[in-house]
């Protein structure tokens, strides 16, 4: 019975571990790209998608998880995450991001795409860079 008591035990943290939705930590250097399938090297690009069930997508730009979403169900979608242009490798809600695209701010995949958690960080980049600032929602129906 002990014994019985243990493994329900171990089963039920690995389920409760299993289903954690959290972002993860890209490996820059390492970590490839889901949707181009470059590797992972701009630590003020990147961005990450993390599922209802817990699984990370990782992406070299913003501009792929937006190009993503295009084959991908979006209803299990939990958290949409980019890069901070400000903080390097922080990840912060792209639902909540401000982005600029810039000629002036290379992004891997051309678009000159960078995400600021606040929009005065934006408006102070634009203002030094210029570009037009973007929601998220303005941003996917740009892109698209």
């Amino acid at each position: 019975m002990k014994t019985l008591k243990k493994i329900l035990s171990l089963v039920i943290v690995w389920l409760l571990i299993s289903c954690n939705v959290s972002p993860k930590a890209i490996n820059y250097g390492e970590d490839g790209c889901y949707f181009c399938k470059m590797t992972i090297v701009d630590k003020i690009h990147a961005a990450e998608i993390v599922t209802k069930k817990g699984k990370v997508y990782m992406f070299d730009s913003s501009e792929c998880m937006v190009n993503f979403l295009k084959e991908f169900d979006t209803s299990e979608i939990k958290l949409y995450l980019s890069n901070n242009y400000n903080e390097p490798e922080s990840l912060i809600n792209a639902t909540e991001a401000t982005f600029l695209i810039s000629k002036n701010i290379p992004s891997p995949m051309g678009a000159y795409l960078s995400a600021f958690k606040t929009k005065d960080e934006a408006l102070k980049m634009q203002s030094e860079k210029g570009g037009q600032t973007y929601s998220w929602q303005e941003l996917i129906k740009h892109l698209n």
